[in-house]
């Protein structure tokens, strides 16, 4: 028997089969919901069509999420889903499966952990850049949930004490979606999701659009000059879809030099994540596996 994992992103849904030890056996994505009922649709049809094969559902979601309970609050950019109870949902249909939530960030840097580029870190950070920031720190080798289960919500750090509401937090500036999409329009692509073409663009340089690019990695760099001055880290990894572009590492951690000039802090090592777009995957399943018995 294998396991369905499921990653829960602002735009897409990403899902799988996977063995006890973390071998892939495939992968597919679908749309994100825009509201609730059509989201539970989406989770029943899931349970239903691989229901026979599975013995247990690991997911990933945004949101401050009790690992145990299977409840997410808040719902991150998602908030329908706040206190969403996914172990209800699932086991109404299946009542003997066995159901584990991660936090999106959380699931990041656990699946880098556990199968990835930080196999041999015991203090670092993944920061998951998508809809919003997503985050994940580890320390002395262990995941730091904090009191609430918030600890690593970086999207809700403050950096525009100027800016109203949403508007002041990293999740609005640091979000790579709305990026991706300022590019695009730059551009006049017909299609504003078009991060392949908006990437093609910035490897050459385009000086239309590389001052945004520039800008947004440097807004990147302050956060974790942010993050090093109270954790001290060895690493960051730099994950979600856009990490995949080498691109993106190298001007963070350009930026980061520039930034960080005149503190006594020690560069840690600003990485790629090695499963990129499929360490959420791998850290809900380590979740899980680490805590059911």
């Amino acid at each position: 028997m294998e396991y369905l994992v499921i990653d829960i992103g602002g735009t897409k849904i990403k899902f799988g089969i996977f063995s006890k030890q973390g071998i892939k056996r495939f992968s597919a994505k679908l749309d994100t919901p825009d509201n609730k009922a059509e989201f539970t649709q989406v989770i029943e049809r899931l349970i239903r069509k691989y229901r026979n094969q599975i013995k247990g559902v690991a997911i990933s979601v945004p949101g401050k999420v009790n690992v145990k309970k299977g409840i997410v609050y808040h719902g991150g950019s998602l908030p329908y889903l706040d206190e969403y109870n996914f172990k209800g949902v699932i086991q109404a249909i299946v009542p003997t499966l066995k159901v584990r939530l991660q936090n999106d960030g959380k699931a990041g840097i656990l699946g880098e952990k556990w199968r990835g580029c930080l196999q041999n870190d015991d203090n670092a950070a993944a920061i998951v850049l998508g809809t919003a920031v997503g985050g994940g720190i580890i320390l002395n080798g262990q995941i730091l949930e904090g009191s609430h289960f918030q600890a690593g919500e970086f999207s809700f750090l403050p950096n525009n004490i100027k800016a109203q509401g949403k508007e002041c937090f990293t999740g609005t500036s640091g979000s790579a979606v709305k990026m991706i999409e300022a590019c695009a329009g730059i551009l006049g692509l017909a299609n504003r999701q078009d991060g392949r073409k908006v990437f093609e663009e910035l490897a050459a340089h385009n000086s239309k659009i590389w001052p945004l690019f520039s800008e947004y990695c440097r807004g990147i760099a302050y956060l974790i000059l942010g993050l090093q001055a109270i954790l001290d880290l060895d690493s960051y990894v730099i994950a979600g879809g856009i990490s995949a572009n080498s691109i993106l590492i190298t001007e963070i951690d350009r930026a980061y030099e520039q930034v960080a000039s005149g503190t006594p802090f020690i560069k840690p090592v600003i990485k790629q994540a090695s499963l990129q777009n499929d360490a959420n995957l791998y850290g809900a399943l380590y979740t899980f596996l680490q805590t059911v018995k």
